[in-house]
């Protein structure tokens, strides 16, 4: 047994919560100090998220704010999500050093992967939703406003329509390292998930229709990289498991002479 792992199971539950605490606010720490210095731009940032969407505007439209405080509680809401998903790694990196003494020697190295691969696949997730989804979703919306309706967005709801799909794609985006680790645990195995294939399918579509907004163009935009994404991830999941089984057989004491 991993000697760390008797070390932390020795470890008294107080001393769990004390140090469960002084990470927790080193997070909270790390959220002002990114909300500090990105506060100074906070009308700059909300000028770039809501570009796809200026972009689209009939010739003279603008975008309108319609509560007497939003703008300037709207840039500040925005900075403030923006420091929160900037500070993620700073996050991440304070769970893992919390879990980690817990953990066998084999579950860190696989662990570490799989922390940067998360991390990278969010923001991967938040990137594919600015640069093709809501163009492509803007310029439809704009193309099917009806005759004598001017398109004028307020600040605000824009700001929680996307806010709710860069948080619904960044999650959908993870999709790949929860399909490896229920086949690295052994929860399920390919053939398995193979079969259940149809039912993922459809499951990728019900959760588009729950965290997008309620039209299928939006809800297609992230079933369809969801079940992409689920197939990558058995791919890798395929890939890794192999190397590990052998390895299990080869570790194994050969079989006695009769």
């Amino acid at each position: 047994m991993n000697q760390d792992h008797d070390q932390d199971a020795e470890m008294p539950l107080v001393a769990h919560l004390t140090e469960l605490r002084s990470r927790l606010l080193r997070c909270v720490v790390a959220v002002l100090l990114v909300f500090g210095g990105l506060f100074y731009f906070a009308q700059d940032i909300y000028t770039l998220v809501s570009a796809p969407l200026r972009a689209y505007l009939p010739a003279g439209a603008t975008m309108i704010a319609t509560g007497v405080a939003s703008p300037f509680l709207t840039p500040f809401k925005l900075t403030a999500w923006c420091a929160f998903f900037l500070a993620i790694p700073i996050i991440l990196h304070q769970a893992w050093g919390f879990i980690a003494p817990g953990l066998y020697r084999h579950e860190k190295r696989i662990a570490v992967p799989l922390l940067i691969s998360s991390i990278v696949l969010f923001y991967g997730g938040m990137a594919f939703a600015y640069f093709f989804v809501f163009p492509l979703m803007f310029h439809f919306f704009a193309s099917a406003t009806p005759d004598g309706v001017a398109m004028m967005t307020d600040i605000n709801e824009y700001l929680d329509f996307v806010l709710t799909l860069f948080f619904a794609f960044g999650v959908a985006f993870e999709i790949p390292v929860a399909t490896f680790l229920l086949l690295w645990v052994g929860i399920v195995d390919v053939a398995m998930l193979k079969r259940a294939r149809p039912y993922v399918v459809v499951g990728c579509f019900v959760v588009g229709m729950i965290l997008t907004p309620p039209d299928i163009f939006s809800q297609t935009l992230l079933a369809v990289p969801m079940w992409l994404l689920f197939e990558v991830g058995l791919l890798c999941g395929a890939l890794v498991k192999k190397p590990r089984e052998a390895q299990e057989h080869s570790d194994q004491p050969p079989a006695p002479l009769p």
